[in-house]
Order: structure tokens, then sequence, then C-alpha cells
């Protein structure tokens, strides 16, 4: 969802195809009950406290900034979310996985599990509402789920099967598990195959990128 025109307020909303799924049932069940706001396309240091017309000018070149349109792809929208944190905050947040990069032989598995460091007052923590985690290209696992948090939203996400398509996966846990996929075809003539895994902090709102590389053993 985005604004198109920051004039007046003229909003652009694409719905997934689980939001249509529910949209279609005419139940009420395709109800908007969250939203998260976001500021990819602010660029700050244009921010001009110098401009000579004064203190109602000084965030023009901003608000005049062209806002992106919504599209549906994680990956590239919504990156910079906005979120609330304690009076006082002195640094961001920030994800640590335990790894700056995966490598995984084929078969072989995996768990992480994220912690937030510079949050609630603590050098590290872990969130309680869990952790967003997606992989940019799901067809390099054979498993790809989030354990340790139990809503509805959780078990749907963590249910999904995407095997065969060369989409992202989205899961929500505490913690993650990776195995890597068994399927040679996938390698053609390569010894390897890469991607990279997202991880958002749930109430932190902090996130980390980091490259997974799947390597194929020789049978």
């Amino acid at each position: 969802m985005g604004y198109l025109d920051n004039s007046v307020v003229t909003v652009d909303a694409i719905l997934t195809k689980k939001g249509r799924e529910l949209l279609a049932k005419g139940d009420g069940s395709g109800r908007i009950t969250q939203f998260a706001l976001a500021d990819d396309e602010i660029d700050y240091t244009l921010y001009n406290p110098d401009h000579p017309n004064g203190s109602a000018f000084y965030g023009e070149a901003i608000e005049n900034m062209p806002i992106l349109e919504a599209f549906p792809d994680e990956t590239q929208i919504m990156k910079y979310k906005l979120t609330t944190l304690p009076r006082g905050t002195a640094k961001l947040p920030i994800l640590d996985l335990g790894y700056s990069s995966i490598r995984l032989k084929q078969g072989a598995s995996l768990a992480i599990t994220p912690q937030t460091l510079n949050y609630l007052g603590s050098s590290q923590a872990f969130e309680s509402s869990g952790y967003v985690a997606t992989i940019a290209d799901s067809r390099v696992l054979s498993n790809f789920t989030g354990v340790g948090i139990n809503t509805e939203e959780a078990e749907a996400l963590n249910a999904t099967s995407t095997v065969g398509t060369n989409v992202s996966k989205t899961v929500i846990g505490t913690s993650i598990n990776l195995t890597g996929t068994a399927i040679n075809t996938l390698f053609g003539s390569r010894n390897e195959l890469n991607t990279t895994i997202t991880v958002i902090g749930r109430d932190s709102g902090a996130r980390i990128t980091i490259p997974v590389t799947i390597v194929k053993v020789n049978n």
C-alpha cells in the first residue's frame, strides 16, 4: 500500500493472493486489523534548517519527494518500517543471527535463533513476538519453518509450501529451521545455489539480510 500523490490522500493498495481469497469469502474475514508504516523513500539529509524562507520550509524537499507505488515484493518495499521505541533510547536495535552468512551442504540442517541487540535497555534480548524470516528463493531449501510462535498467522505461514517454484517464502518464529535441498537438478552445471535470508524483529523492527549458499554434494 502506498500514497500515489502526496498532495492529496490517495491510497494505492495491492492485495496478496491470500488477501484476495479472504476478501472473496465475503464474511468479513478480509478486514484489515493491522498495518505497518515505512519511510523507504525518504532522504532525511534533505532536511534544511538553513532554508532562507524559514522553518516552515525546512522539510520542503522531503515533502516533495516522489513516493513509491505499491508492489507486492517484501524484499524491496517497506524495508525500513517505523517503530515506537522507549523514550530515551540512545541506540537503534540491531539483529544478531550468529552468522554473517550461511553455507549448507545438500540435505544439511541448521537452526537460527536471532537475538536483538540494544533493545529495551538490554545488551541482547529475544523478542516476545518472535521474528519474521523470508528466504528469497524457496527452492534452495527442502525445509524452512519457524518455531516458538503459535499464533494462527505463524502456523499458516509455516504450513505454506512453495517447493518447485522460484518465489520467496516467509515464516514466523523465535527460531528458524533450514534444510538444504536434496534436488540435484536445481544445480544444473553449478556446484552452488545462492540466495538470501532476511530476518525482521516483530517488536523492534530491526532487520538483517545475509547470503545463503547451498553446496552440491557429488554422488
